[in-house]
């Protein structure tokens, strides 16, 4: 996957860092709490702890060297330090976190299964783990609309659509915590605004081969990139007048805490 930390900011980052502190919210991270987030990225999760407590503090882990480097670049604090990392081989010791966070990543981590395993083993016993995953196939419209007109102009790009991948609908993200061992484990949707002003803020960031539709996007020959183009404009013109556009963004969240041994 292209992982470049400005593109992904235009693309996502910005609704990460809208859906972060209601994650937060729905976690329930408290002072003095030492916090791990699988799959930081930019920052906005760790920036989301340093801005809603003042002693928690942060460790952020991720593949890419550029997300990490822009993360770094924006959230200086002793608060907070960020390291490139696997999540399905962490390199903390037993139970070293009192949260293990992942906001809007672990269905794109290869073994889901063994990243939880290792998120499990390095929190504290009575600590939570907690994730959320976008519902790319209902609620998540900013792709679900995009995905649409990709489809009917070329139905076998369907098979690219992240309402393909796992854990993006209800009960899934509950059934891994659950065969993980977790106890309480509770899954509710979280809802937040997606705010563009005028159709070019909703197309340009799918030019930065962010994510499976940047990707898709970037294979498309000019005139079918433009007939893309051309229908997602007529749908949103149409509901919005092509100004000030609101779309809804869904997450499927679910926490869940380390039983004692």
């Amino acid at each position: 996957m292209h992982t470049d930390g400005e593109a992904y900011e235009r693309f996502m980052g910005r609704w990460s860092q809208r859906m972060a502190p209601v994650f937060l919210d729905f976690v329930g991270v408290q002072e003095g709490h030492r916090v791990l987030d699988i799959g930081s990225g930019t920052g906005s999760l760790a920036g989301a702890v340093l801005g809603t407590t003042q002693t928690s503090r942060v460790v952020g882990i991720d593949a890419s060297a550029d997300y990490i480097a822009r993360a770094r670049e924006g959230l200086q604090s002793e608060r907070v330090t960020f390291e490139q990392g696997d999540a399905q081989r962490l390199r903390f010791p037993h139970a070293s976190f009192d949260r293990t966070l992942s906001l809007l990543v672990l269905n794109f981590i290869p073994d889901a299964t063994a990243a939880l395993r290792e998120m499990i083993r390095v929190t504290k016993p009575d600590g939570l783990v907690a994730a959320a995953v976008w519902d790319y196939g209902q609620g998540m419209e900013m792709l679900r609309l995009f995905w649409d007109e990709a489809i009917a102009l070329d139905p076998a790009s369907d098979a690219r659509h992240e309402r393909h991948m796992p854990f993006s609908r209800q009960g899934e993200l509950t059934r891994l915590w659950r065969e993980g061992g977790l106890a309480d484990v509770h899954e509710v949707p979280l809802t937040i605004p997606l705010d563009f002003a005028a159709f070019d803020d909703y197309w340009e960031p799918f030019l930065g081969r962010q994510g499976p539709a940047g990707a898709y996007v970037s294979t498309l020959p000019h005139n079918r990139r433009s007939q893309l183009e051309d229908r997602l404009r007529t749908r949103l013109i149409g509901a919005a007048d092509g100004r000030n556009i609101r779309l809804k963004g869904r997450a499927w969240a679910v926490k869940g805490t380390v039983i004692v041994s």
